[in-house]
């Protein structure tokens, strides 16, 4: 074994994470996976939480790290797991995030409409496979969910997967939110498999409701604050923008791999292999990039909008439990036409509507269950005594609206 390739990085949630294994290291140090230190893990959050600019390749390698705690606590009360099956957890789990865009779900609500970030991971990992002479193929049937062991995909993909478990603690720690702070090792030392189904032991109980509980409040306070929220809907507008402004023969600056998503066909793309060429160098400096560059464009839309979000002087944004009035969304159109002198079109990109939704726990998923002492096993909901717990898996829905400060 080559030594020089297990190496250990530095981590400020964990401390040392280890590299278990030279196919790891060279994964790591390929290009597609570095790409995601040039991805933010929570987009335009900094502009609420000032310290969340850390990136995927963190979350990523705090991920695996997880991983490998999980695979010996689960191999310490004799569960079974083979080589190929711990190396297939770390590529699954490893590479969950690779097929992340910058700002993510800006951009899926733009320019890459037809095409899911879990779809464009899948493809990153059969192009790695077919680089690494089919060593990848577990993990990918792992992640895919199609391995024979069903609880093994739990471990990457479940409502308390190692995936949850990083990014909960980790944005918590980049954000200050403290509330968002969870336990994982407790969590990770709880862990078994029963009947092919991961299950965790009665004695976690108050860990998993400390764990659903930040999951919601990090929700409310973080990824849905309606700061960021109204900042990525912002930045989904202007994206939208520069693209029906190409497709009308407008110039619009654009390096390579924007011009490549912004021209693709409303079907999506031809050819795979061009798609992930093209998107292994598209990353968050491209789009502020663009976003620098639109600022001195002729088109209002473009340049304003641009501008508000490099200076974070956004939309104002209004929460509601019910459904806002659409003559009161028609009267702020009005409005903005007349200030700006706009048609209805392009009043819209300044006046707009839509909703969140919020569901810690969905009890219709793959439920969390508990190993009791008997050796039975219980949803979490039925044995907990939080009342709360109920209230956790119903989802909640928010209505927005987003409009200029100005009005």
């Amino acid at each position: 074994m080559n030594t020089n390739k297990l190496k250990i990085f530095n981590d400020p949630i964990y401390g040392f994470i280890s590299i278990p294994n030279p196919l790891i290291f060279d994964l790591i140090q390929h290009p597609y996976f570095q790409r995601l230190r040039r991805i933010s893990q929570m987009g335009l959050s900094y502009l609420v939480y000032p310290g969340a600019h850390h990136t995927r390749f963190h979350h990523a390698l705090g991920a695996m790290h997880l991983m490998q705690k999980a695979v010996d606590t689960l191999r310490s009360k004799n569960v079974p797991i083979s080589k190929e099956e711990e190396n297939g957890l770390y590529v699954a789990i490893l590479l969950h995030d690779i097929g992340h865009g910058p700002f993510s779900h800006a951009l899926e609500l733009s320019i890459v409409e037809k095409i899911h970030h879990e779809d464009l991971s899948l493809l990153f990992m059969e192009a790695l496979n077919d680089q690494f002479d089919g060593q990848l193929s577990v993990g990918i049937a792992i992640f895919k969910g199609g391995y024979h062991r069903q609880c093994l995909g739990q471990l990457v993909s479940g409502q308390l997967d190692m995936d949850r478990l990083d990014y909960l603690k980790r944005d918590s720690f980049y954000t200050g939110v403290a509330e968002g702070n969870i336990n994982s090792e407790r969590l990770i030392q709880m862990l078994n498999i029963v009947n092919d189904e991961l299950v965790l032991e009665e004695k976690s109980i108050y860990s998993i409701e400390k764990f659903l509980m930040a999951r919601r409040l990090m929700y409310w306070q973080a990824y849905l604050h309606k700061t960021s929220l109204v900042a990525e809907m912002m930045l989904a507008n202007v994206l939208r923008r520069a693209k029906e402004l190409l497709h009308r023969g407008k110039e619009v600056p654009l390096n390579e791999p924007l011009r490549y998503f912004m021209e693709l066909q409303a079907d999506g793309p031809k050819d795979n292999k061009e798609l992930i060429r093209q998107f292994a160098k598209l990353d968050d400096f491209d789009v502020i990039h663009a976003l620098k560059s639109w600022m001195d464009h002729p088109d209002f839309i473009l340049q304003k909008l641009s501008q508000m979000i490099l200076e974070r002087d956004l939309l104002k944004v209004t929460l509601n439990t019910d459904k806002f009035d659409p003559d009161q969304v028609h009267l702020l159109q009005k409005k903005v036409q007349e200030f700006y002198g706009l048609t209805q079109a392009e009043a819209a990109y300044f006046v707009f509507k839509g909703k969140i939704k919020n569901q810690a726990y969905n009890k219709e998923g793959k439920p969390i269950r508990i190993l009791r002492k008997d050796g039975s096993l219980e949803d979490i909901v039925d044995l907990s005594d939080q009342m709360n717990l109920r209230a956790l898996s119903k989802p909640v829905t928010k209505y927005f609206l987003c409009f200029p400060k100005n009005l």
